[in-house]
């Protein structure tokens, strides 16, 4: 039975559908000793898929981890500069998994990899909101008027444009008058680059620690800094509900 090629790629574990369109469209995707194009259909069972060289297979036993990131790890399966990425915290995983979204760098908390397309793509398709929740330590001190912004919606820079965030759950956490710091949670459903920093520097706040605590209904707070755990099926489904 025939598909879209860039399904069957996502259905490996490969990426999402999106960039594995992008991937096709680069010309990094071939069918058959040939360079596949956008719009291609194959046939599973019959015809042999090279993605960057490497032919790919969707028999791999599914599996979803959480990771507990740490900063000073980039969110990528390989990076050119050779900075330490999260794939070297799981390096024990047999699966080839791929990260579910982002962290940047010098963000913390959790983090999914998966080698299930379909889930990856219903985790990271905006249209699916699903609550990402972070503990921000920012600095200065934080005014209720300063957390209806946020909760209001914000316009920030996104790709040289102005971009008007999604309404937000926000809470304060602690004030802290000696350091000149305020601790505060901020949960959102858009998965925007940066948009927690650039939605506290919107009100004039810079960040100084950024922790993902939960996506859904599942978090790290029993996953020590670095480690990672196997999702079981409740878990999975607590990332939708």
């Amino acid at each position: 039975m025939e598909e879209r090629l860039q399904k069957y790629i996502s259905e490996c574990g490969i990426c999402s559908r999106r960039k594995a369109e992008e991937l096709i469209q680069d010309g990094k995707v071939y069918v058959n000793g040939k360079v596949a194009k956008l719009g291609d259909k194959i046939n599973p069972s019959k015809d042999k898929v090279t993605v960057n060289g490497k032919t790919i297979s969707n028999n791999e036993k599914k599996v979803y981890i959480l990771l507990n990131k740490p900063i000073g790890y980039v969110t990528t399966v390989k990076d050119q500069f050779d900075r330490d990425t999260v794939m070297d915290l799981i390096k024990d995983v047999k699966e080839r998994v791929v990260p579910v979204g982002r962290l940047d760098m010098y963000t913390s908390g959790a983090l999914l990899l998966s080698n299930d397309g379909d889930f990856i793509n219903k985790i990271t398709h905006p249209s699916n909101e699903i609550n990402k929740t972070y503990n921000v330590t920012i600095g200065g001190k934080i005014v209720e008027n300063d957390v209806e912004k946020l909760r209001d919606g914000v316009i920030i820079d996104e790709n040289g444009k102005d971009y008007k965030t999604k309404p937000a759950k926000v809470k304060i956490l602690k004030i802290d008058e000696e350091k000149n710091q305020s601790r505060i949670q901020i949960t959102i459903h858009e998965g925007k680059n940066r948009e927690v920093r650039k939605m506290c520097e919107s009100i004039g706040k810079k960040v100084l620690a950024l922790h993902r605590v939960s996506i859904g209904k599942i978090n790290v707070k029993d996953i020590p800094i670095g480690k990672y755990k196997f999702l079981n099926k409740k878990e999975i489904e607590g990332l939708y509900k």
